[in-house]
Parts: structure tokens; C-alpha cells; sequence
């Protein structure tokens, strides 16, 4: 009891005390977004549809939960190159080539048409060159890599785990959703295309954990492709091997 005149004793926060609260809350969110209840699932459906509303929202929405997660940038294929010039000359020469290689081996055994009918808006249109380098540059090479290589990975790595086995499965369910991904805009020609790509893009992601490469590639690829579209050299190209 305290005497009579005295002031009230007020209790002083312990900053050390909030700070550790904070600190446990941070914790407790970052383990329920790298997990696969209710938050990991909602943080899932919430990235991949990221893109419904524009591109590349869903590659930008994987890495802000890598951070809330604090899932190490590592582990989404996010390593920092030794050169970044080299990994970009090899990825752009690497990306051009397999496109090059599409065209005139792999998609005429296909039976792939000449033209690709689904972009063939493209040729000669000069209006349409803002908006196509962005799509193939944000949306493709850093959008797609990011969430079909780096994000996909790391979840389906958590379920699965890191045995070549698993590393396998993880390629073909990779592959597979990201051929599936461009049936719509595409149709059976673009879909098989991308299955092919998917699989070897995720192969050499399986290999080598990075990332960066294979945005050069992916973006180097679908450059090439479009400037065939747009300059006419897609039947030229299609019967270099194939008369």
C-alpha cells in the first residue's frame, strides 16, 4: 500500500520484451508461409494467380514471400553469379540457339506448322514492339524462371525432398504445369514446345540451383523467336534441316 501524497507507479514497457514479442510473431509467420497449411496454401493460389492481374505480379509476389518467409534467397535459385557477364553471354548464346534448334529440328519432327499462327500478329508491327519486349523480358525471363524454376522447386522440393528422384519428379511436374501454361495462347504446337524447353531448363536448374542463367536463356529464346516472327524467317528457318 502505498503512503499517502505519493505519485502512482507507472509500469515502463520493456522495449527488449516488445521487441522479443515481435520477433516470435515474425517467427511464427514465416514458419506458417514455408509450411503447407492454411497460410503456405493461401501464399500458393495468391503467387500463381498473381499474373491475372498483370505480369509479372506472380514472380514478384514469390519474392515477397521468400522474404516474409525468410526462405534464403539461395533456395528460390537466387546465387549470385561469380561474372556477371559471362553468365549472361552464355545464357543469351545458350537461349538463342535452343531457339534456333526448336525451329529447325525439334518442332518439324513435331510436325509443328511453319507459322506460328497464335503471334503471327507480330510480323512488321511496330506497335506492338513495347509491350512484346516487356512481356518477353519481365514476363518471360524473370516472371517464368522465377516461378517455374526458382519458387516451384523450393515448394516441391520441401514435399518431396532433394533425392535425384525427387529432383526428377520435381523437372517433369515443373515441365509439365509450365507446357500446360501455354496451351491457351498457344495451342498444341506452343504447349509441346514448352514441355520441351521446361525440361530443359529445369534440368540444368536441377544442376545447378541458379536462376540467373536461365533468365538470359529465356528471355534470348523467345527474343529470337520473335524477331523471326516479326521479320518473316520462320518458314526460312523451319526448312533449314527439313526441305
Amino acid at each position: 500500500m502505498s503512503n499517502a501524497g505519493e505519485e502512482p507507479q507507472l509500469e515502463v514497457p520493456d522495449p527488449a520484451r516488445a521487441t522479443d514479442v515481435q520477433a516470435q510473431g515474425e517467427m511464427r509467420l514465416a514458419q506458417s508461409l514455408r509450411g503447407f497449411g492454411p497460410a503456405g496454401i493461401l501464399a500458393i493460389v495468391l503467387i500463381l494467380a498473381g499474373n491475372l492481374l498483370f505480369i509479372p505480379l506472380s514472380a514478384v509476389l514469390a519474392l515477397v514471400w521468400a522474404y516474409w518467409s525468410r526462405t534464403p534467397w539461395r533456395e528460390i535459385g537466387y546465387l549470385k553469379p561469380k561474372n556477371w557477364r559471362a553468365t549472361a553471354a552464355i545464357g543469351i548464346a545458350f537461349g538463342g540457339a535452343l531457339k534456333l534448334l526448336m525451329k529447325a529440328v525439334i518442332m518439324p519432327l513435331f510436325g509443328a506448322p511453319e507459322i506460328n499462327q497464335a503471334f503471327h500478329y507480330l510480323v512488321g508491327n511496330r506497335a506492338a514492339i513495347p509491350s512484346t519486349l516487356w512481356l518477353l523480358i519481365a514476363g518471360a525471363g524473370f516472371g517464368e524462371e522465377t516461378i517455374f524454376r526458382g519458387y516451384m522447386f523450393e515448394r516441391l522440393g520441401k514435399l518431396l525432398g532433394r533425392s535425384v528422384w525427387a529432383k526428377t519428379a520435381t523437372v517433369l511436374i515443373t515441365s509439365t504445369i509450365f507446357a500446360l501454361a501455354h496451351y491457351s495462347t498457344q495451342g498444341l504446337p506452343g504447349t509441346e514446345q514448352a514441355a520441351v524447353v521446361g525440361l530443359v531448363f529445369g534440368i540444368i536448374f536441377a544442376i545447378t540451383g541458379s536462376v540467373f542463367i536461365l533468365m538470359f536463356a529465356h528471355a534470348a529464346f523467345d527474343l529470337v523467336a520473335y524477331a523471326l516472327i516479326y521479320w518473316k524467317l520462320e518458314t526460312w528457318v523451319a526448312h533449314w534441316v527439313f526441305r
